[in-house]
């Protein structure tokens, strides 16, 4: 099989409001950027593909006005998915394994400040039971939480103490919405605080892929995919147990991550309850750094902060401060879709 990894990795500034920017606004210095790194033009590229959302943007077709910011000349072969960007990784990584492309741009943005976040992803669930109740997703999550509580898996002082971990380390985040220390308040719905939930904000990410001996030539440490998988819970709730994910340990093993220990891991948790749980499914011990980018708890565009977990790990192996990482992302409520990679260095 080919060896890819990341060799590039670029984000916004995420913020809680982009009104005075588009889409293509907001992504054109994210995609000038991560070319840049690795020293690439967009007619060098491959493969093209991108992860955004119609319900966001409010309107049908709306990555086709992102392509704007990669250029339409000279033409290339692109594609696109009504996911997270870490899913279009997904896709571009498994373009390269076919031998069809030797690089690829991969970019996902979200704006999740033009509407009401919180009732836009009630549209995510069941159509005939679940929808028309309108649980939203802060709701569900404290459903999950409330479960964790019941079955002596965490409290509110656990909680407390992802949050605070997770918002101090990304003080040092320049890209982070939320930055130091913040208090937990009131509960939004019990037993879930203000400082359990993650920010709503907007903001873009991309990576560059590249295959064998190109990533080498683009990057003095590509951060190789050694495993990558995902796997989706059933659709209803109420047959899942909130307080496991079996379909991210199911990815992981297929990706290869209890194959041996990982030093740092990078999860798509946007609710703290949701790092109990993911740390428990992924056998993630204390010795594990886990967020150190502050995780979605300090920035969590939609759409993008799964593929922002793999940028982080992935760039912490390009540093040197990682040997081997796991990156997460999820979609959906209480951890309904699961992604899981498993990343190296040399």
């Amino acid at each position: 099989m080919r060896e890819v990894a990341i060799v590039a990795f670029g984000q916004s500034d995420h913020v809680p409001d982009s009104a005075a920017v588009s889409e293509v606004e907001m992504l054109m210095p994210v995609l000038n950027d991560v070319l840049g790194r690795a020293a690439l033009k967009a007619g060098e590229i491959d493969f093209v593909c991108s992860g955004s959302s119609d319900y966001l943007a409010g309107r049908v077709f709306s990555f086709t006005m992102a392509l704007d910011g990669v250029g339409a000349w000279p033409p290339v072969a692109e594609s696109h998915v009504e996911m997270d960007g870490a899913w279009a990784l997904y896709e571009a990584w498994v373009k390269l394994l076919t031998g069809e492309a030797d690089t690829a741009l991969v970019y996902s943005y979200g704006k999740s400040s033009p509407g009401d976040l919180r009732e836009v992803l009630t549209r995510q669930l069941d159509p005939y039971y679940m929808a028309p109740l309108w649980p939203d997703s802060v709701a569900l999550a404290a459903l999950q939480a409330q479960a964790l509580f019941d079955a002596g898996a965490a409290d509110e002082r656990t909680l407390a103490g992802v949050a605070v971990r997770s918002r101090t380390d990304a003080a040092a985040n320049p890209h982070a919405q939320l930055r130091g220390e913040h208090p937990m308040g009131e509960h939004v719905v019990a037993p879930l605080r203000r400082g359990d939930c993650p920010p709503i904000g907007d903001g873009a990410a991309a990576v560059i892929l590249a295959a064998g001996d190109t990533a080498r030539g683009l990057c003095d440490r590509p951060a190789w995919i050694r495993g990558i998988d995902h796997r989706i819970e059933a659709h209803a709730l109420g047959v899942r147990d909130l307080t496991d994910s079996p379909s991210t340990r199911l990815a992981a093993e297929r990706a290869g991550a209890f194959e041996r220990p990982v030093d740092t891991a990078e999860l798509h948790a946007p609710f703290t309850s949701q790092e109990i749980v993911l740390r428990g499914a992924l056998r993630l011990g204390d010795e594990v750094t886990v967020n150190p980018s502050g995780g979605a708890l300090a920035a969590n565009p939609m759409m993008a902060a799964g593929l922002i977990r793999l940028g982080e790990a992935a760039a912490r192996i390009q540093r040197g401060e990682s040997r081997r990482a796991l990156a997460h992302a999820t979609s959906g409520p209480c951890l309904q879709q699961n992604l899981v990679a498993v990343l190296e260095g040399e």
